[in-house]
């Protein structure tokens, strides 16, 4: 027999299942439009892969996840795409969310499917895949996708597997009727999450008050190693740490998940879909929903489709709107109000309850607290409800979060045991909310510093590359304006170099030419006397050579320019050597005149000869 702890706190309200229980499951009936919600899991939305008047088959994937964690949303049946919308959903807020709106055909053509009947022969990752591809979420809490949960990290070996059909809530019976008409598929979905994980032990949980579901999953594991342990009957067993306490004795670690002690927990609806996924390969399209209160004629659980409007399930079981104060998705204690009757079923919808006024009283004003200590008594994840509420109520959250906060399940035992109709849970959600918030806020003010740091650093490097280009160019400028000033006053030396030389040659030319003059004259002198009549002919002077002259002129003429430029730029930017350029430019400019004058002179020269040969 398996050993059996205890968890403290706890409480024992009225549990009103029998109104639900004394009917099989029945097949809801098919509503004129079935509303998809893209998000029914924890996660990333679904994106839709279908468009407004597209026909899809039963079980076709219509939206999917690209991004971050998720499942896919499949076609219930098959029928047209009639729009993509916003559509009120199952949330306490009462807002809407994104919906598919599906119109049925009422043919019922199923895609084709791919059924595998030796999961054994495939892949561990393989298996996950099937399942992932079917859509399949937690169907018993806050429905986080299957496939990442059965993939625990390699560090988290899990140990035992638990499947839980405790269902402590009161009125909610869908999990029991599951067990008592489909033992044998959830068992055998238990079996394929098993051979993922290979845990040492498996074991299912169910209350005592459960006995026909007791006899059918006892049947249905014969011959297995699974062990069956029957639990004393207090809410909140079903709640995954106190299950786990109750079947290990082992607690999970404050803001811990369970893989970190060795076990994990499946529901039975999970279970179900899983095995479907797998040996049917039908995808999570439909699922057990509990309608009972005493506003309903005819109480029950419904096998119904996902997007089926709940007021069609109300009509089916006679609803009475005169009776009804109020509707509860979920149990009393967990549940919330629904605002409207339009809100679809989901993957984790599990219950709604048409109460009346006798039933579900509304609850009486909310009194001092007189700090009778029966929250603490009650609450079982041994926590302090009352600090918690006065640090909620002051919105000194820093001090609630110290004080485990987070660690709080939401059951409801607190306010349930609380004389001073406190509603507790209600600051706890709360406080939870605006502590995710500031966090929010706080992330997305740390992002902000980090980008406005990050373009501070960017603004500050380029600044100082900047700094260094101009630097770099003022030296390069430096040193092309130092090299100019050696050049220049390299061609002042040269150039009084070759004007040196030049007034050599010209004094060492004009020698020449007084030489021969005088050279001319005495022989001029020596010529004989009879010839008086005769007039000696003139000699003759040299041809001068004019391109020769030209050249001189040009080079001149080019030089002087590029000093008279070197001088401006020497001005402009108020140089050392003016002084030096003004006297160079003064010599070429002399040279220049020099050399014009002697061109001049031969051209009037060759110009004298020119007309002297033509007169004779």
């Amino acid at each position: 027999m398996t050993q059996l702890w205890d968890f403290t706190g706890g409480i024992h309200p009225a549990e009103n299942k029998q109104q639900s229980t004394t009917r099989g499951i029945r097949t809801a009936t098919m509503p004129e439009r079935l509303f998809l919600p893209l998000q029914q899991h924890i996660g990333a939305p679904a994106e839709p892969v279908v468009q407004v008047g597209d026909r899809v088959l039963k079980g076709q994937k219509i939206a999917d996840i690209t991004n971050g964690i998720g499942v896919p949303v499949h076609a219930p049946t098959s029928g047209v795409i009639e729009n993509i919308a916003h559509h009120p959903v199952p949330h306490p807020s009462g807002m809407e969310d994104w919906c598919i709106t599906l119109k049925p055909d009422g043919e019922e053509q199923w895609t084709p499917t791919s059924p595998v009947s030796d999961y054994k022969s495939l892949e561990r990752d393989q298996v996950l895949k099937l399942i992932r591809e079917a859509g399949i979420a937690g169907m018993g809490g806050a429905g986080f996708p299957t496939n990442i949960k059965l993939r625990p990290p390699r560090d988290r070996k899990v140990q035992t597997l638990i499947l839980n059909g405790a269902e402590c809530e009161p009125y909610i019976t869908a999990d029991d009727m599951t067990m008592r008409e489909q033992a044998e598929e959830v068992v055998g979905g238990l079996k394929i999450m098993s051979w993922i994980l290979r845990p040492e032990r498996c074991v299912i949980g169910i209350e005592d008050n459960k006995p026909q579901a007791i006899e059918r999953m006892a049947k249905a594991i014969e011959g297995t190693q699974i062990e069956l342990a029957v639990i004393p009957t207090k809410y909140p067993s079903g709640g995954e740490k106190q299950l786990i306490r109750i079947l290990t004795g082992m607690e999970v670690p404050s803001g811990g998940i369970p893989a970190d002690i060795g076990v994990m927990c499946q529901n039975v609806g999970t279970a179900r879909a899983v095995s479907r996924a797998v040996f049917e390969g039908k995808p999570l399209i439909s699922r057990v929903i509990t309608i009972t209160g005493d506003a309903v004629r005819d109480p029950g659980n419904y096998e119904a489709l996902i997007g089926t409007p709940v007021n069609s399930l109300l009509d089916q079981a006679g609803f009475d709107p005169a009776r009804a104060s109020r509707l509860v998705s979920g149990g009393p204690m967990m549940g919330f109000t629904l605002t409207s009757t339009e809100v679809p079923v989901t993957k984790t919808s599990n219950c709604v309850i048409a109460a009346t006024d006798q039933e579900l009283p509304a609850p009486p004003p909310e009194q001092p607290c007189i700090r009778c200590g029966q929250c603490a008594d009650a609450c079982p994840m041994e926590l302090l409800p009352q600090q918690l509420f006065w640090y909620s109520r002051a919105e000194e959250f820093e001090k609630a979060e110290h004080m485990n906060l987070f660690d709080c399940i939401e059951c409801g035992a607190c306010s349930y045991v609380c004389p001073s109709s406190i509603p507790l849970v209600q600051y706890y959600r709360y406080a939870k909310g605006e502590i995710r918030v500031q966090k929010a806020e706080q992330l997305k003010a740390d992002r902000a510093r980090e980008r406005f740091e990050a373009r501070q650093a960017r603004l500050e490097r380029e600044q100082e590359e900047k700094e260094l280009r101009r630097k770099e160019r003022a030296k390069a400028a430096a040193e092309a304006q130092a090299r100019k000033k050696a050049e220049a006053e390299q061609a002042i030396s040269s150039d009084s170099a070759s004007d040196e030389r030049a007034a050599k040659a010209a004094q060492v030319e004009q020698a020449l030419a007084r030489k021969k003059a005088k050279a001319e004259r005495a022989d001029a002198e020596k010529a004989p006397a009879e010839a008086p009549a005769q007039e000696a002919p003139a000699p003759a002077q040299p041809k001068p050579d004019l391109e020769a002259l030209e050249k001189q002129v040009t080079q001149a003429r080019t030089k002087l320019e590029n000093m008279q430029g070197m001088l401006e730029e020497a001005r402009t930017q108020q140089a050392d050597n003016v002084d030096k350029l003004e006297r160079a430019v003064a010599k070429n400019l002399d040279r220049v005149k020099r050399a014009e004058d002697a061109l001049a002179e031969a051209q009037q020269l060759l110009a004298n000869q020119s007309e002297s040969q033509s007169t004779e």
